[in-house]
């Protein structure tokens, strides 16, 4: 059974951040190229929903319900509720995750 993949407001704002900063430092060629590959993995957990792993930051202080996939160096933390996908942002893993995943997401 697929799964539905949506993306919660935050997630949103994240590409359109990202497309903005992509295209102003290389083009909006390779903006659209880099988004298209974050979002055929995204899409890709309707059928494969689990495949990610847990986020270490969140594992460390015992949260286990969200997920993540990579597009190095970007990262999409994900959650499965019943059928559906969410996913609440698409960061760069360079930053300090710790900190982000706990405003983003715990926080919230």
């Amino acid at each position: 059974m697929p799964y539905r993949v949506l993306f919660a407001e935050d997630a949103e704002r994240d590409i359109e951040d990202l497309y903005r900063f992509i295209a102003s430092r290389d083009g909006a060629e390779t903006a659209e190229r880099i988004l298209t590959e974050i979002e055929s993995a995204c899409v890709e957990l309707e059928e494969f929903p689990t495949r990610g792993n847990i986020p270490k930051e969140l594992a460390g202080i015992g949260i286990s319900e969200y997920r993540e996939l990579h597009h190095k160096p970007w990262r999409m933390i994900y959650r499965i509720l019943g059928t559906d996908v969410v996913v609440y942002c698409v960061v760069d893993g360079r930053r300090d995750m710790q900190s982000f995943l706990e405003r983003r997401l715990i926080r919230a």
